[in-house]
């Protein structure tokens, strides 16, 4: 049974507009080390962050909530497996909040073109 389904898109020159230069203070805040890591080491690297940040902002509308009630950006990683599947990894009161909503389950994907990117997050009980 489906609990939510969350899209976002958002413009990849917004997203390279805050992470350049001094604005490294964005990055920091909303990415992980491991998302950091993953998109600085792409040739696209702007288009990988905004998917990314368009995957936290889709999970957030699925769930129903946004950042309320202690959640926060670098508590929903988006990862990706062995074969390049994106995966959501949660993290502290996140977690907590999705196994008390009881969600089993959650689908993303992701997809970028040179100017936008977008993310569709779709949880299951």
């Amino acid at each position: 049974m489906i609990h939510g389904i969350g899209i976002d898109i958002i413009e990849v020159s917004r997203i390279k507009k805050q992470i350049s230069g001094e604005r490294k203070r964005f990055q920091e805040m909303l990415f992980t080390e491991t998302e950091i890591k993953y998109c600085d080491g792409k040739r696209n690297y702007a288009q990988n962050y905004a998917a990314r940040f368009a995957a936290k902002e889709a999970f957030l509308k699925a769930l129903g909530t946004g950042l309320r009630d202690g959640l926060n950006w670098k508590d929903v990683e988006i990862i990706n497996d062995e074969l390049g599947k994106p995966i959501i990894k949660l993290y502290g009161k996140t977690e907590k909040v999705i196994k008390e909503k009881g969600i089993s389950n959650i689908l993303v994907s992701l997809s970028h073109l040179k100017e936008t990117a977008v993310a569709v997050v779709v949880l299951e009980i």
